[in-house]
């Protein structure tokens, strides 16, 4: 018996390499407001947040007022490069032609920018419909809260128990973990930094990862792990 009944991923930074062109354009645009940081620390720092509780965040650190005109500037913005350069993970189709376990995406990306991205790749035929984003919930339920995991379990019908998340960001395995969830991290993203491994295995990850040719066999590792429980 699979000691698995869902298979959870989230989408920028393991599924397509978006997060170090989110983090390049978010970058300057703080820079320009007065809050100097580079790409690498919006790596290290915020990979995984949405780009209003990033602005809150550096509001509250700062005490810089961020004009609201910020979130449609960034939104534009990304999603013209996003359409022009984000390119697929590598080992991504391979390994999903190989797992036979239910998947399902859960992202804190809005719907709209999933399917743009998806659509380019060439991703969408291997999850669609099962393609959720936690924005629809409702924008105070994004990761690191665990409710679009939740979601996903629920939709289903699955224990969150028997569920494995595969998640690039500290505030995803927050999440994930949080709704009970094993999770795998991932580190093959242009955006990785040094500590990126460390700091996924201390927010939660049981293991970490950083090709994606490698996780079939995880997957069927821990899989066999959790049936001998």
């Amino acid at each position: 018996m699979n000691g698995l009944d869902l298979i959870i991923f989230d989408c920028d930074g393991v599924l397509v390499d978006s997060e170090i062109i989110a983090a390049q354009v978010e970058s300057r645009l703080l820079t320009e407001a007065g809050y100097p940081i580079s790409v690498e620390e919006m790596c290290e720092r915020f990979a995984g947040m949405t780009w209003r509780n990033i602005l809150l965040q550096v509001e509250k650190e700062s005490e810089i007022p961020l004009s609201a005109s910020l979130i449609d500037k960034s939104e534009k913005l990304l999603d013209a490069r996003l359409a022009r350069d984000v390119k697929v993970i590598d080992g991504v189709k391979l390994a999903l032609s190989r797992l036979t376990t239910r998947r399902c995406i859960c992202s804190n990306s809005s719907m709209h920018r999933l399917d743009m991205m998806l659509e380019k790749v060439g991703l969408k035929p291997y999850f669609e419909p099962n393609i959720f984003s936690a924005k629809t919930l409702g924008p105070d339920r994004v990761k690191p809260k665990p409710d679009i995991f939740l979601h996903a379990a629920e939709h289903f019908r699955v224990s969150p128990q028997k569920v494995l998340v595969v998640e690039d960001s500290v505030h995803g395995v927050h999440g994930a973990a949080a709704a009970g969830m094993r999770v795998i991290g991932f580190t093959g993203g242009s955006h990785t930094y040094p500590t990126h491994s460390d700091q996924l295995t201390d927010a939660g990850a049981e293991t970490v990862i950083s090709r994606m040719s490698d996780l079939p066999a995880m997957v069927a590792a821990l899989s066999d792990w959790a049936v001998g429980l």
